[in-house]
């Protein structure tokens, strides 16, 4: 490919993905209003956040951690919000894993950490995570809202979870591009909500 043919194909991309958002804005905007809302009166009731991913949908869990933990957007200060990724502490995630299995990794700390009322975010591109099927389980055993961030057809955590939001896209990074433009509107709505 010439450097013309690549600019070409990069146009291509970005209108390809101008499309998509629009459709997610379209098809998935009441149910993100929705979302938010429940987000907030977990977080209003006492309860906490609590997020699992795979790969980049783990970096996926830790960014919507942060961005709960810390602010969106340098214009708004606010206290914190109880969120936490259940990916991000290394010796939880190999103990679990040599100690239980890594389908495990997820379910163990929401059985230590997870109370009724709290929420589970389980993102996936593909929805066929073992590790989070088994997280989702534990979840709905324990009394916690489930929502999954999924991609496809929604895969086997769509019909799971207790709320689904679904990039109907088969590209792994088209559905991750969806799934962080869908984090930072949950933080924006729940930041207006409860401040």
């Amino acid at each position: 490919m010439n450097r013309d043919q690549q600019l070409s194909h990069l146009r291509k991309l970005a209108d390809e993905t101008s499309i998509l958002r629009k459709s997610v804005v379209d098809q998935l905007g009441p149910q993100i209003l929705d979302l938010a809302a429940v987000i907030s009166g977990v977080i209003g009731a006492g309860g906490k956040i609590l997020m699992a991913g795979n790969g980049g949908s783990a970096a996926d869990a830790s960014h919507f951690a942060a961005e709960m933990v810390v602010r969106l957007s340098a214009n708004k200060n606010r206290q914190s919000l109880p969120a936490l990724s259940l990916s991000v502490d290394p010796a939880v995630v190999t103990a679990t894993s040599n100690d239980f299995g890594f389908e495990n990794v997820f379910a163990r700390q929401i059985e230590g950490l997870g109370v009724k009322g709290d929420m589970l975010f389980a993102i996936s591109t593909s929805g066929n995570s073992a590790n989070l099927v088994k997280a989702v389980q534990v979840a709905r055993e324990k009394g916690l809202i489930t929502v999954g961030l999924l991609g496809g057809n929604g895969g086997k955590l769509v019909g799971l979870v207790d709320r689904a939001l679904v990039i109907p896209h088969v590209s792994t990074q088209r559905i991750q591009e969806e799934h962080t433009f869908i984090i930072h509107l949950l933080v924006e709505l729940v930041e207006s909500d409860l401040f």
